[in-house]
């Protein structure tokens, strides 16, 4: 059985969320910045990708509630979304697409058309609850971990950000690794309770931020996860363990806020030499869902 097309799966969104012409379909509310990654030592030997051999690479990222209603205020509970274009030194740029939740639950794109569904129930997705769950039983294991990150936080500086999906990264010495990205936060200012945060207006996040850069940088470590022999790189929701080795790759600093000439796209199958994707079918399908969203959000009619 084919998968959900990408314009099947817009539909979904926007009968969830509503039609918001000129916004993303999901992320919808979001603003830009500009800054710079800097690879460590310890990610120039384990990569021969051209951003990780040390100096300063320009980066255009975009912060972002996941809702698909750009309306939605800052307070409400929501992923978060950070994604990061790091550009290279031949004018090309490869990108960097995390999320707040650590943990996907779901393996392929219909099921997460599905969770789409459940969220504005009717008798029909209701009475189709409990067979999903049993296909997808991490929906269950995973909903602590996943809600507690969802609640709003004293800052998008304050969140780490992960890239749910697995890359194979090439070394000099030609051995490769299957990693997973964490960015973590130089701040660890704790959240704030639901009140304080609804009392500091519903664009606080992005209020925050304009305050913050112009003080000084925000800052996060890209950490990677590294697989073991056991782990599987090509699902998703495939969980490695918690003690699996991790190294410091680099830090992501954003300086500034950003207003881009035009739209700007951003999809983590954009790669560069020293890094190849997974077979995970939701990574693959992503190009194509973003794709479409561009271009209806670009149209002129």
């Amino acid at each position: 059985m084919a998968p959900i097309s990408p314009e099947e799966m817009i539909a979904v969104i926007t009968r969830r969320f509503g039609v918001h012409r000129g916004y993303h379909a999901l992320h919808a509310k979001g603003a830009y910045f500009s800054g710079t990654f800097r690879a460590t030592d310890a990610a120039r030997a384990i990569s021969v990708a051209p951003h990780m051999q040390g100096g300063d690479a320009e980066v255009i990222a975009r912060l972002s509630n996941g809702a698909g209603d750009p309306g939605d205020p800052d307070y409400a509970p929501d992923v978060r979304g950070l994604a990061v274009g790091i550009e290279l030194s031949d004018g090309s740029r490869t990108d960097i697409v995390a999320q707040t939740t650590p943990r996907i639950p779901i393996a392929t794109p219909d099921a997460f058309a599905q969770i789409l569904k459940l969220a504005k129930p009717s008798l029909g997705t209701l009475a189709s609850l409990p067979a999903f769950l049993a296909r997808n039983p991490m929906l269950v294991s995973t909903a602590r971990t996943n809600l507690a990150t969802m609640k709003p936080p004293a800052s998008f500086a304050t969140r780490a950000f992960y890239g749910v999906h697995a890359f194979s990264w090439h070394a000099p010495d030609e051995t490769t690794r299957w990693v997973r990205y964490t960015l973590v936060p130089e701040d660890h200012t704790p959240d704030p309770r639901s009140a304080e945060a609804k009392a500091a207006g519903r664009d606080y996040l992005f209020e925050e931020m304009a305050r913050r850069l112009a003080a000084g940088p925000a800052r996060w470590t890209l950490r990677l996860q590294i697989a073991a022999a056991a782990d599987d790189p090509h699902r998703a929701n495939a969980h490695w363990p918690e003690d699996r080795e991790t190294i410091d790759a680099g830090t992501l600093e954003l300086t500034a806020p950003s207003d881009p000439d035009g739209p700007v796209i951003f999809d983590p199958m954009r790669l560069c030499e020293g890094i190849e994707p997974s077979d995970d079918p939701i990574l693959h399908y992503r190009p194509g869902a973003y794709g479409l969203s561009y271009e209806q959000r670009t149209a002129t009619t």
